[in-house]
């Protein structure tokens, strides 16, 4: 799951909305990163995992697919497919995440299907970056009625420089209630307060990758965790 516009497991973690600006000639990337747990938005979704990431950007647009496996046989394997614009510091985008642990990945339907269908809106002013989430269709959560709730979440991030190292701190919560986020009901929940910093390792002149580690809380479920990863 994920932002979205570019699904790099080391920008997630860290939250941040990376300014996208319009390219002349097609760009493609490919990358993975090892994480020692798959925290989204303040939910713990698994163990130690491995997250590839392939992306094709032009002009502005990107196409980006992602995925994580655990190595936990419990652990839930996602599939992501995210379309999205950027330019500017404004973005948007549309995914489908999917889910192994129901119907298969061609199953569609109102109340057969794991595919979760998301709207992303934000914009980087460079000292915060702000968005915005809400599941329109799929298997998206419901309210207290039973009824689609438009499962939504919200996410304010601030970057910084500290000790030779890039930093974020970040806040995110739901604005009303919903069974999509923390299993429950409620209304407004903060669920996601992490601070986290990433540096670039050098191997070569050539070559270098990015650690990075996150300490996370989520308030609604007391859930605590500190995740580091190693990108390729």
């Amino acid at each position: 799951m994920e932002t979205k516009v570019k699904k790099l497991a080391t920008l997630a973690l860290l939250a941040l909305t990376a300014p996208a600006m319009a390219q002349d000639k097609v760009e493609v990337n490919v990358g993975a990163d090892v994480v020692s747990g798959y925290i989204w938005r303040g939910q713990d979704l698994g163990n130690v995992s491995l997250q590839p990431t392939l992306s094709i950007g032009y002009q502005g647009f990107s196409l980006t697919a992602w995925g994580s496996v655990g190595i936990s046989r419990e652990d839930t394997k996602e599939f992501d497919l995210t379309l999205g614009y950027a330019a500017n510091g404004f973005s948007i985008s549309v995914t489908d995440y999917w889910f192994n642990n129901g119907p298969g990945y061609f199953h569609y339907g109102a109340k057969n299907t794991a595919h979760v269908f998301e709207a992303q809106a934000g914009y980087d002013f460079g000292f915060l970056s702000a968005n915005w989430y809400t599941n329109f269709a799929g298997n998206d959560g419901v309210n207290k009625s039973g009824n689609r709730a438009y499962a939504s979440y919200f996410n304010l991030t601030v970057p910084f420089s500290l000790g030779g190292l890039e930093w974020s701190a970040s806040a995110g919560a739901t604005p009303w209630a919903n069974t999509f986020y923390n299993g429950g009901a409620n209304g407004f929940e903060v669920t996601d307060l992490s601070i986290g910093a990433a540096k670039e390792i050098r191997v070569t002149d050539q070559y270098s990758f990015p650690v990075f580690a996150r300490a996370i809380w989520n308030p609604a479920t007391e859930g605590a965790y500190f995740v580091f990863g190693i990108g390729f």
